[in-house]
């Protein structure tokens, strides 16, 4: 390992499509990126900050058109899309996994598109009917194959499964040739070394179903999480699907994000998880926003500023569930889709305020947590003290590794006992010249005086590139 300004690089990992431990690790969503920008964004950024795997859009053929949503109408399993080449696909998929970074790719299993017209490859679809799949296929109104109902009442589980999703012809998941035909695109991914699969609109399949489809899958264990949006006493919960895999918990952003947007809540976080209400964790993949969510329902997207970025070192630093964090491009209208310029290009990186793609993982207060959590390892989290005013909080993880997080708009002072050996430590969330890093020294009796710069963190932890001296 080597350090920059104490923040561990790692080198040489290995891809696992087993199920990661959410409290050592974290992945990212790289929104819309293509595949030779993934690729060299693991070799880059991604393995050395030691982000467990890579969410990308779905490597299948969509319709036409420049809105995000086309991503999400497939016409065919060929594996050419908006993000590049099948073979573009393949080389990206083993990049990232010569650098440690698994691939989970996207798959939208649930519908076929909507309308009519030529996907992005050539292939013609139109009238309930595309190159791999017949009107008898989809679910359908009784007697009427072109027809079927919407989906308009989520209390009534077989209008949310059986109708048609904002238009969408509703796939029969039940249907043998269905589950053949979905079972062998998923298996050509994996062959291609693809670690694990986000089932798209998992929630509008019925769970036993979509269950069987996933067990004619022969290309090994795959890594499974399935979006499954929870709505108050809505038919189908998201316990329904813990016998396939992990689950998207929407409640997380929207029971912790009220802590950040509003002044005074942060001292309250020291029992935040599963006694909030909150899935179980081993269940649980967790996040502030995701590309749905962050064009409706989040309250805090990368638009927040610095409540957005230390609200994300908060869900890196505590044990719940497994963090997704988003990396989104600049958008002012709903539908607007992805720069058409690289992230990587002739003119060098693409992101930042001044650039189209926001990046938020190359934020160094986020990027450098993802490392932070690993050495934390299944630590609980000890030592929690909260500031009189309610802004800040700080706590540790078992004995490997502190943070303290302060929401206010003056730097808060504190001096805290901590469980971590005594020693001077680098702050990791700093990415700037090794000899001018910020340090933090825990003195012989436990205790450490910080001072946490306003709407920031200081981070700290005993991997070796973190430690500046240690006292005995």
């Amino acid at each position: 390992m080597k350090a920059i300004c104490g923040a561990v690089l790692f080198v040489g990992a290995s891809a696992s499509a087993v199920v990661p431990e959410g409290p050592a690790s974290a992945f990212v969503h790289l929104f819309e990126w293509s595949w030779p920008d993934v690729a060299q964004e693991c070799e880059d950024w991604l393995g050395p900050k030691g982000f467990t795997a890579v969410q990308v859009s779905p490597p299948m053929e969509h319709i036409q058109g420049s809105q995000w949503w086309t991503r999400y109408q497939p016409v065919s399993y060929n594996l050419t899309s908006r993000s590049g080449s099948p073979q573009g696909f393949a080389n990206m998929v083993s990049r990232c996994a010569k650098v440690g970074v698994s691939i989970y790719a996207d798959a939208v299993t649930n519908h076929g598109p909507a309308g009519s017209g030529v996907g992005i490859a050539g292939s013609p679809y139109g009238n309930r009917n595309t190159v791999l799949y017949g009107q008898e296929d989809f679910h359908h109104s009784p007697g009427q194959s072109t027809a079927n109902c919407a989906v308009t009442n989520y209390q009534d589980q077989h209008n949310v499964q059986q109708c048609d999703l904002v238009g969408l012809p509703d796939l029969c998941t039940g249907c043998q040739k269905v589950q053949k035909t979905v079972a062998s695109y998923l298996d050509s991914l994996l062959e291609l070394g693809v670690a694990g699969f986000r089932i798209d609109a998992a929630k509008h399949q019925e769970a036993g179903e979509l269950g069987r489809l996933l067990a004619q899958v022969a290309g090994g264990t795959p890594y499974v999480f399935q979006e499954v949006i929870s709505g108050a006493n809505e038919a189908v919960t998201p316990n329904m699907y813990f016998s396939i895999g992990q689950v998207t918990e929407f409640n997380y952003a929207r029971t912790l994000a009220p802590n950040f947007v509003n002044d005074g809540k942060l001292k309250y976080l020291s029992s935040f998880g599963e006694t909030w209400g909150l899935l179980p964790t081993s269940k649980a993949v967790v996040f502030l926003d995701n590309h749905d969510t962050q064009r409706g329902e989040a309250a805090l997207t990368y638009k927040s500023g610095d409540i957005y970025t230390l609200a994300n070192v908060f869900m890196l630093a505590h044990p719940y569930g497994y963090p997704k964090v988003m990396s989104s491009y600049y958008f002012t209208s709903h539908d607007q889709g992805p720069p058409p310029q690289p992230v990587h290009g002739p003119s060098g990186l693409a992101c930042g305020d001044d650039k189209n793609w926001v990046c938020e993982h190359r934020r160094p207060e986020i990027a450098n947590m993802v490392a932070w959590r690993r050495v934390a390892g299944t630590g609980e989290v000890s030592a929690f003290v909260g500031s009189d005013d309610g802004n800040g909080a700080a706590f540790c993880r078992g004995q490997a590794a502190c943070v303290a997080l302060n929401r206010g708009s003056s730097a808060w002072q504190v001096k805290v006992k901590v469980t971590m050996p005594a020693g001077k430590y680098y702050d990791v969330l700093r990415d700037a010249d090794p000899t001018k890093c910020p340090q933090v020294q825990i003195g012989s009796d436990g205790f450490v005086l910080l001072e946490v710069p306003p709407r920031n963190a200081v981070a700290f932890h005993v991997g070796a590139a973190a430690m500046v001296e240690i006292i005995v």
